[in-house]
Protein backbone atom coordinates (compact mmCIF):
# COMPACT_ATOMS: atom_id res chain seq x y z
CA UNK A 1 0.00 0.00 0.00
CA UNK A 2 0.87 3.00 -0.77
CA UNK A 3 1.48 5.89 1.95
CA UNK A 4 -1.38 8.78 3.03
CA UNK A 5 1.07 10.37 5.46
CA UNK A 6 3.86 12.29 5.36
CA UNK A 7 6.04 12.69 8.41
CA UNK A 8 8.68 15.52 8.37
CA UNK A 9 11.01 14.05 11.51
CA UNK A 10 13.20 16.86 13.23
CA UNK A 11 15.71 14.60 15.65
CA UNK A 12 18.10 17.95 16.59
CA UNK A 13 20.32 17.73 18.93
CA UNK A 14 21.53 15.93 22.17
CA UNK A 15 19.35 12.65 23.20
CA UNK A 16 17.40 13.90 20.17
CA UNK A 17 18.05 10.89 18.04
CA UNK A 18 18.50 8.38 20.87
CA UNK A 19 14.67 9.30 21.65
CA UNK A 20 13.21 10.01 18.10
CA UNK A 21 13.81 6.40 16.26
CA UNK A 22 12.16 4.38 18.81
CA UNK A 23 9.26 6.94 18.51
CA UNK A 24 8.66 6.80 15.07
CA UNK A 25 9.31 2.96 15.05
CA UNK A 26 5.88 3.08 17.59
CA UNK A 27 3.90 5.68 15.42
CA UNK A 28 4.28 2.86 12.54
CA UNK A 29 3.37 -0.18 14.35
CA UNK A 30 0.22 1.90 15.67
CA UNK A 31 -0.62 2.74 12.03
CA UNK A 32 -0.09 -0.99 10.81
CA UNK A 33 -1.95 -2.07 13.96
CA UNK A 34 -4.89 -0.17 12.51
CA UNK A 35 -4.59 -1.39 8.74
CA UNK A 36 -3.09 1.71 7.87
CA UNK A 37 0.43 1.99 5.58
CA UNK A 38 3.37 3.00 7.48
CA UNK A 39 3.76 7.10 7.02
CA UNK A 40 6.43 8.68 4.63
CA UNK A 41 9.53 9.91 6.77
CA UNK A 42 11.44 12.70 5.67
CA UNK A 43 14.58 13.14 8.17
CA UNK A 44 15.86 17.09 8.23
CA UNK A 45 18.25 18.21 10.11
CA UNK A 46 17.96 21.40 12.30
CA UNK A 47 19.57 22.67 15.35
CA UNK A 48 23.17 23.54 17.07
CA UNK A 49 24.35 20.42 15.07
CA UNK A 50 23.26 21.84 11.91
CA UNK A 51 24.72 25.27 12.92
CA UNK A 52 27.80 23.67 12.82
CA UNK A 53 27.83 21.99 10.18
CA UNK A 54 26.01 23.63 7.74
CA UNK A 55 26.08 27.78 9.55
CA UNK A 56 22.26 27.43 9.39
CA UNK A 57 20.03 26.17 12.23
CA UNK A 58 17.44 26.06 10.15
CA UNK A 59 18.05 25.32 6.57
CA UNK A 60 15.73 25.99 3.58
CA UNK A 61 15.36 23.14 2.70
CA UNK A 62 14.14 21.88 6.48
CA UNK A 63 11.87 24.44 6.58
CA UNK A 64 10.05 23.35 2.76
CA UNK A 65 10.01 19.69 4.03
CA UNK A 66 8.03 20.96 7.26
CA UNK A 67 5.69 23.01 5.15
CA UNK A 68 5.23 19.73 2.89
CA UNK A 69 4.73 16.97 5.23
CA UNK A 70 1.26 16.43 7.43
CA UNK A 71 2.85 16.62 10.36
CA UNK A 72 5.96 17.56 12.21
CA UNK A 73 7.34 15.30 14.45
CA UNK A 74 10.70 17.45 17.03
CA UNK A 75 12.85 15.52 19.66
CA UNK A 76 14.67 18.32 21.32
CA UNK A 77 17.44 21.16 20.03
CA UNK A 78 19.84 23.66 21.29
CA UNK A 79 23.38 22.79 23.10
CA UNK A 80 24.40 25.17 25.52
CA UNK A 81 28.15 24.84 24.37
CA UNK A 82 26.68 26.73 20.43
CA UNK A 83 25.77 29.74 20.73
CA UNK A 84 25.00 32.70 17.85
CA UNK A 85 27.52 35.64 17.68
CA UNK A 86 24.87 37.89 20.15
CA UNK A 87 25.32 34.75 22.70
CA UNK A 88 22.05 33.60 22.58
CA UNK A 89 21.04 29.68 21.90
CA UNK A 90 20.46 28.27 19.38
CA UNK A 91 16.68 28.04 19.25
CA UNK A 92 14.88 27.11 15.77
CA UNK A 93 12.43 25.18 17.73
CA UNK A 94 11.04 28.76 18.24
CA UNK A 95 11.85 30.22 14.38
CA UNK A 96 9.35 27.42 13.36
CA UNK A 97 6.73 28.46 15.36
CA UNK A 98 7.35 31.78 13.98
CA UNK A 99 7.73 30.71 9.87
CA UNK A 100 4.72 28.58 9.92
CA UNK A 101 2.40 30.34 12.74
CA UNK A 102 2.23 27.29 15.13
CA UNK A 103 -0.49 29.77 17.78
CA UNK A 104 -1.55 27.40 19.82
CA UNK A 105 1.33 25.75 22.08
CA UNK A 106 -0.89 22.40 23.56
CA UNK A 107 0.82 21.30 26.99
CA UNK A 108 -1.78 18.35 28.20
CA UNK A 109 -1.29 17.71 32.12
CA UNK A 110 -2.30 14.08 32.16
CA UNK A 111 -1.05 11.30 35.08
CA UNK A 112 0.52 8.50 33.73
CA UNK A 113 -0.65 5.39 35.83
CA UNK A 114 2.04 4.19 38.42
CA UNK A 115 3.56 7.30 37.90
CA UNK A 116 3.34 9.03 41.61
CA UNK A 117 3.20 12.74 41.28
CA UNK A 118 5.16 15.15 44.06
CA UNK A 119 1.45 15.98 45.96
CA UNK A 120 0.30 13.96 48.82
CA UNK A 121 -3.31 14.07 48.03
CA UNK A 122 -4.13 11.25 46.04
CA UNK A 123 -6.47 13.71 43.49
CA UNK A 124 -2.62 14.94 42.52
CA UNK A 125 -2.03 11.25 40.67
CA UNK A 126 -5.02 11.83 38.73
CA UNK A 127 -4.48 15.14 36.63
CA UNK A 128 -6.29 15.68 33.97
CA UNK A 129 -6.07 19.60 32.44
CA UNK A 130 -4.62 21.56 29.52
CA UNK A 131 -2.67 24.05 29.51
CA UNK A 132 -2.87 26.23 26.08
CA UNK A 133 0.05 28.75 25.35
CA UNK A 134 0.06 31.41 22.74
CA UNK A 135 3.37 30.98 21.10
CA UNK A 136 3.85 33.60 18.25
CA UNK A 137 3.37 36.83 20.24
CA UNK A 138 3.89 38.05 23.64
CA UNK A 139 7.06 38.42 25.18
CA UNK A 140 8.61 36.21 22.76
CA UNK A 141 8.00 38.49 20.22
CA UNK A 142 11.29 39.80 21.09
CA UNK A 143 13.85 37.48 20.30
CA UNK A 144 16.30 38.62 18.44
CA UNK A 145 14.65 42.06 18.44
CA UNK A 146 15.39 42.82 22.29
CA UNK A 147 17.67 46.05 22.64
CA UNK A 148 20.42 45.91 24.90
CA UNK A 149 23.54 49.00 26.10
CA UNK A 150 25.85 48.82 29.14
CA UNK A 151 23.48 50.70 31.45
CA UNK A 152 19.92 48.67 30.29
CA UNK A 153 18.43 45.85 27.96
CA UNK A 154 14.70 46.05 27.10
CA UNK A 155 12.48 43.37 25.24
CA UNK A 156 9.05 43.83 24.44
CA UNK A 157 6.01 42.00 25.20
CA UNK A 158 3.54 42.26 22.19
CA UNK A 159 -0.28 41.09 22.73
CA UNK A 160 -2.57 41.66 19.48
CA UNK A 161 -6.06 41.34 18.73
CA UNK A 162 -5.39 38.52 16.23
CA UNK A 163 -3.09 36.22 18.41
CA UNK A 164 -5.42 36.22 21.71
CA UNK A 165 -8.12 35.99 19.78
CA UNK A 166 -7.51 33.32 18.04
CA UNK A 167 -5.46 31.19 20.80
CA UNK A 168 -8.49 31.71 22.79
CA UNK A 169 -10.58 30.59 20.38
CA UNK A 170 -9.14 27.32 20.01
CA UNK A 171 -8.85 26.90 23.97
CA UNK A 172 -12.33 26.97 23.81
CA UNK A 173 -13.29 24.85 21.07
CA UNK A 174 -10.68 22.59 23.02
CA UNK A 175 -12.85 22.43 26.39
CA UNK A 176 -16.05 21.75 24.06
CA UNK A 177 -14.47 18.28 22.58
CA UNK A 178 -13.09 18.15 26.25
CA UNK A 179 -16.64 18.50 28.13
CA UNK A 180 -17.83 15.93 25.34
CA UNK A 181 -15.66 13.71 26.38
CA UNK A 182 -16.81 14.29 30.04
CA UNK A 183 -14.57 17.09 31.76
CA UNK A 184 -15.70 20.31 33.12
CA UNK A 185 -16.12 22.84 30.71
CA UNK A 186 -14.51 25.56 31.67
CA UNK A 187 -11.56 27.92 29.93
CA UNK A 188 -9.37 29.81 33.04
CA UNK A 189 -7.74 32.87 30.95
CA UNK A 190 -4.25 33.14 32.90
CA UNK A 191 -3.15 36.39 32.62
CA UNK A 192 -1.77 39.63 34.90
CA UNK A 193 -4.57 41.98 33.68
CA UNK A 194 -4.23 44.10 37.19
CA UNK A 195 -0.79 45.20 36.57
CA UNK A 196 -0.30 45.42 32.47
CA UNK A 197 -2.39 47.63 30.40
CA UNK A 198 -0.64 44.65 27.78
CA UNK A 199 -2.66 41.77 29.94
CA UNK A 200 -5.94 44.02 30.36
CA UNK A 201 -6.29 43.76 26.70
CA UNK A 202 -5.89 39.84 26.44
CA UNK A 203 -8.59 39.38 28.82
CA UNK A 204 -10.81 41.96 27.13
CA UNK A 205 -10.25 39.73 23.97
CA UNK A 206 -10.63 36.63 25.61
CA UNK A 207 -14.07 38.00 26.59
CA UNK A 208 -15.08 38.93 23.76
CA UNK A 209 -14.35 35.00 22.37
CA UNK A 210 -15.88 33.68 25.72
CA UNK A 211 -19.32 34.83 23.99
CA UNK A 212 -19.26 33.10 21.25
CA UNK A 213 -19.14 29.63 23.65
CA UNK A 214 -22.54 30.00 25.99
CA UNK A 215 -21.72 26.31 27.10
CA UNK A 216 -18.22 27.02 28.19
CA UNK A 217 -17.34 28.91 31.95
CA UNK A 218 -15.12 31.58 31.26
CA UNK A 219 -12.57 31.92 34.35
CA UNK A 220 -9.47 34.25 35.05
CA UNK A 221 -6.64 33.64 37.39
CA UNK A 222 -3.44 35.90 37.72
CA UNK A 223 -0.29 33.94 37.05
CA UNK A 224 1.15 34.76 40.58
CA UNK A 225 -2.08 33.10 42.23
CA UNK A 226 -2.38 30.10 39.24
CA UNK A 227 1.11 29.35 39.77
CA UNK A 228 0.20 28.82 43.58
CA UNK A 229 -3.00 26.84 43.07
CA UNK A 230 -1.11 25.07 40.47
CA UNK A 231 1.20 23.08 43.17
CA UNK A 232 -1.82 23.55 46.14
CA UNK A 233 -5.34 21.92 43.71
CA UNK A 234 -4.39 21.99 40.18
CA UNK A 235 -7.18 19.25 39.87
CA UNK A 236 -9.38 22.48 39.77
CA UNK A 237 -8.18 23.32 35.96
CA UNK A 238 -10.04 22.06 32.85
CA UNK A 239 -8.32 24.24 30.14
CA UNK A 240 -6.30 27.33 30.58
CA UNK A 241 -4.93 30.05 28.07
CA UNK A 242 -2.31 32.18 29.17
CA UNK A 243 1.01 34.90 26.85
CA UNK A 244 3.96 32.89 25.53
CA UNK A 245 6.22 33.57 28.53
CA UNK A 246 3.88 32.79 31.44
CA UNK A 247 2.87 29.01 29.62
CA UNK A 248 6.62 28.41 29.05
CA UNK A 249 6.86 28.79 32.85
CA UNK A 250 3.96 27.33 33.82
CA UNK A 251 4.43 24.31 31.53
CA UNK A 252 7.17 23.32 33.25
CA UNK A 253 5.48 23.54 36.91
CA UNK A 254 2.76 21.29 35.44
CA UNK A 255 5.23 18.44 33.79
CA UNK A 256 6.97 18.51 37.48
CA UNK A 257 3.41 17.51 38.60
CA UNK A 258 2.92 14.69 36.50
CA UNK A 259 7.15 13.42 36.77
CA UNK A 260 8.99 15.49 35.43
CA UNK A 261 9.78 16.87 31.69
CA UNK A 262 10.20 13.07 30.87
CA UNK A 263 6.75 12.47 30.81
CA UNK A 264 5.57 15.87 29.54
CA UNK A 265 4.40 15.89 25.93
CA UNK A 266 3.34 18.93 23.68
CA UNK A 267 2.01 20.52 20.37
CA UNK A 268 2.80 23.70 18.39
CA UNK A 269 -0.41 23.60 16.03
CA UNK A 270 -1.58 26.37 13.65
CA UNK A 271 -4.05 26.63 11.28
CA UNK A 272 -2.43 24.98 8.29
CA UNK A 273 0.90 22.89 10.23
CA UNK A 274 1.52 21.34 13.33
CA UNK A 275 4.69 20.68 15.50
CA UNK A 276 4.93 17.72 17.72
CA UNK A 277 7.46 17.45 20.89
CA UNK A 278 8.00 16.88 24.06
CA UNK A 279 8.41 19.74 26.60
CA UNK A 280 12.00 18.85 27.80
CA UNK A 281 15.55 19.94 25.87
CA UNK A 282 18.59 18.25 24.65
CA UNK A 283 19.92 17.17 27.52
CA UNK A 284 23.47 17.50 26.26
CA UNK A 285 24.90 15.75 29.79
CA UNK A 286 22.93 12.39 29.29
CA UNK A 287 23.28 12.26 25.39
CA UNK A 288 24.68 8.77 24.38
CA UNK A 289 24.40 7.25 27.92
CA UNK A 290 21.43 5.69 26.82
CA UNK A 291 19.60 6.85 30.39
CA UNK A 292 17.09 9.28 28.17
CA UNK A 293 13.51 9.46 29.16
CA UNK A 294 11.46 9.12 25.45
CA UNK A 295 7.75 8.77 27.14
CA UNK A 296 7.44 12.68 25.87
CA UNK A 297 8.23 12.13 22.86
CA UNK A 298 5.98 8.66 22.15
CA UNK A 299 3.26 10.48 23.64
CA UNK A 300 3.89 13.44 21.77
CA UNK A 301 3.93 11.04 18.77
CA UNK A 302 0.42 9.81 20.31
CA UNK A 303 -0.60 13.29 20.27
CA UNK A 304 -0.03 13.51 16.27
CA UNK A 305 -1.63 11.06 15.51
CA UNK A 306 -5.02 12.31 17.86
CA UNK A 307 -4.34 15.63 15.64
CA UNK A 308 -4.07 14.11 12.26
CA UNK A 309 -7.57 11.82 12.96
CA UNK A 310 -9.33 15.09 13.07
CA UNK A 311 -7.34 17.21 10.71
CA UNK A 312 -7.75 14.21 7.98
CA UNK A 313 -10.72 13.11 9.52
CA UNK A 314 -9.77 9.69 9.55
CA UNK A 315 -10.65 7.38 12.67
CA UNK A 316 -7.93 4.98 11.78
CA UNK A 317 -5.88 7.43 12.90
CA UNK A 318 -7.31 8.37 16.14
CA UNK A 319 -7.28 4.76 17.00
CA UNK A 320 -3.91 4.67 16.36
CA UNK A 321 -3.40 7.13 18.90
CA UNK A 322 -5.56 5.39 21.26
CA UNK A 323 -3.40 2.45 21.30
CA UNK A 324 0.07 4.41 21.69
CA UNK A 325 -1.19 6.43 24.50
CA UNK A 326 -2.59 3.04 26.20
CA UNK A 327 0.55 1.13 25.74
CA UNK A 328 2.66 3.73 27.45
CA UNK A 329 0.17 3.63 30.36
CA UNK A 330 0.43 0.13 30.58
CA UNK A 331 3.73 -0.19 30.50
CA UNK A 332 4.36 2.14 33.71
CA UNK A 333 1.35 0.66 35.66
CA UNK A 334 2.52 -1.58 37.90
CA UNK A 335 5.07 0.81 39.68
CA UNK A 336 7.99 -1.15 38.62
CA UNK A 337 9.33 0.81 35.42
CA UNK A 338 11.09 3.78 36.88
CA UNK A 339 12.66 6.37 34.74
CA UNK A 340 16.36 7.32 35.49
CA UNK A 341 15.35 11.14 36.18
CA UNK A 342 12.69 9.33 39.18
CA UNK A 343 15.97 7.63 40.57
CA UNK A 344 15.62 4.12 38.99
CA UNK A 345 17.36 2.56 36.08
CA UNK A 346 15.01 2.32 33.32
CA UNK A 347 16.44 3.99 30.38
CA UNK A 348 15.51 5.05 26.23
CA UNK A 349 15.82 1.31 26.04
CA UNK A 350 14.26 -0.35 28.99
CA UNK A 351 11.30 2.08 28.55
CA UNK A 352 10.92 1.68 24.55
CA UNK A 353 11.26 -2.24 24.64
CA UNK A 354 8.48 -2.01 27.59
CA UNK A 355 6.23 -0.04 25.39
CA UNK A 356 6.86 -1.72 22.73
CA UNK A 357 5.59 -4.81 24.21
CA UNK A 358 2.32 -3.34 25.58
CA UNK A 359 1.52 -1.97 22.05
CA UNK A 360 2.23 -5.32 20.08
CA UNK A 361 -0.17 -7.15 22.80
CA UNK A 362 -2.88 -4.62 21.81
CA UNK A 363 -2.62 -6.17 18.45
Amino acid sequence: MTSSLSLAILPGDGIGMEITQPCVELVQQALVQVGEPKAEEKWLEAGAGAYTKLGNALPDDTIAGCRAADAILLAAMGDPSVRYPDGTEIIPQIELRFELELYAGVRPVRSVPGIKGPLADPRGDQLDFVMVRESTEGLFASVGKGSRNEQQATDTQVITRKGTKRVSDFAFKLAQKRKAEGHIGEVTSVDKANVFKSMAFWRDMFDEVAKDYPDITPRYGYVDAVAMEMVRRPWIYDVMVTENMYGDILSDLAAGLIGGLGMAPSADIGDDHAVFQPCHGSAPDIAGSGKANPTAMFLSGAMMLDWLAVEKEHAAYGEAARRLTLAVDNAFRDGTLVSTERGGDAGVDAISAAVTHQLTALA
